[in-house]
């Protein structure tokens, strides 16, 4: 699943304004300058991109099933909902 890891990291990427390269799969989006509308904006580019929804409540991200915690954390969910897509 490396085109979905690359291609999360390269919204990531857009979102804080930086070069895919500098995305580290353990920081956190606040660690990158991603701030909360920030965060709404990815979830939308990350739905569109990989055409799923994501299962994110903006108001309660921590009750939400979506791990924001880390990059690497947004990637194996995002794998997992395409997984869960195709299958």
């Amino acid at each position: 699943m490396t085109e979905v890891r690359d291609r999360v990291i390269a919204i990531i990427a857009e979102q804080a304004l930086i070069e895919p390269s500098d995305v580290k799969m353990e920081a956190s989006l606040a660690d990158l300058g991603i701030d909360s509308l920030g965060l709404v904006e990815s979830i939308f580019a990350i739905e569109e991109a990989f055409d799923i929804q994501v299962p994110f409540n903006a108001n309660a991200p921590e009750e939400s099933d979506f791990d924001i915690s880390s990059v690497a954390a947004i990637v194996a969910a995002v794998e997992g909902l395409v997984r869960e897509q195709t299958a």
